[in-house]
């Protein structure tokens, strides 16, 4: 997996332009995220994406650390466990991708993105 960063410029009449990067997953699929900083948004306030939590340096490179799916009203386990693992893993970013509209399609995304440390961690709870 890596990341495709995109060029946006600023939205008409004067809104802001949207921060917005790309994921290639295994399957070669290109997966569109809006980006945010991981203290400007809680999952809580996530509905029916697929979340990644991102660690981005100083030089700008973006390293996936883990990626989840939120659906309707996303699962309190998943809000404080899943969150607590990123930030411990020094994740400073969360991508947003809002296009899989199914549980199904959003499970797809998860698997395509998913990095060695999400199984992991899956292994683990199971």
């Amino acid at each position: 997996m890596r990341e495709e960063r995109l060029r946006t410029t600023a939205g008409l009449r004067g809104t802001p332009a949207l921060v917005l990067s790309a994921w290639r997953g295994r399957s070669g699929r290109r997966y569109i995220v809006g980006i945010h900083a991981l203290a400007e948004l809680e999952l809580d306030d996530m509905e029916d994406a697929v979340i990644l939590a991102v660690r981005r340096d100083a030089t700008g490179y973006g390293e996936l650390i883990c990626v989840t799916s939120a659906g309707g009203v996303p699962r309190e386990r998943l809000t404080r466990t899943w969150m607590a693992h990123a930030r411990q893993r020094g994740a400073n970013e969360l991508h947003v991708h809002r296009l899989a509209e199914t549980e199904v399609e959003r499970r797809a995304v998860v698997a395509d993105l998913e990095v060695r440390a999400d199984r992991d961690l899956r292994a683990m709870a199971a």
